[in-house]
């Protein structure tokens, strides 16, 4: 078995027969909403053109514009799209994709926030 150091942390290497085709790319942000009208009005405008090019049924739209009314996560839920984060990645395809998003109470200066925690030893993490 081989292994690399990166970064302080120890990486087993995979041959050729062992690696997959697939990778998951975990990613958690937290978004500071600092102007809940433009977040609302985008999400709103978000609806209404996908209403208007028939990718949203008529039926759901009033439960759409609802739902990011009352909700600035679901605002930002209905804003963002997982494809447009890989779209231009050269030689990768996505596969799947799933996200949600909450209101979270955040504070920078606990370990609960911690971006550094490693939760099972193998992710790699790129703090930005």
């Amino acid at each position: 078995m081989k292994v690399a150091r990166v970064a302080g942390r120890t990486l087993r290497v995979m041959s050729t027969d062992e690696t997959s085709r697939f990778v998951r790319l975990k990613v958690e942000l937290v978004l500071e909403v600092v102007d809940g009208e433009a977040l609302t009005g985008g999400a709103l405008q978000r609806v209404a053109e996908s209403a208007a090019e028939g990718e949203l049924p008529e039926g759901e739209r009033a439960h759409a514009e609802s739902a990011v009314q009352e909700d600035e996560a679901e605002a930002v839920a209905y804003l963002v799209d997982p494809f447009d984060l890989v779209a231009d990645v050269p030689g990768a395809e996505l596969v799947q994709a799933s996200w949600s998003s909450e209101q979270v109470d955040y504070d920078p200066d606990s370990p609960d926030w911690d971006l550094d925690e490693d939760d099972d030893g193998e992710d790699i993490e790129n703090d930005v």
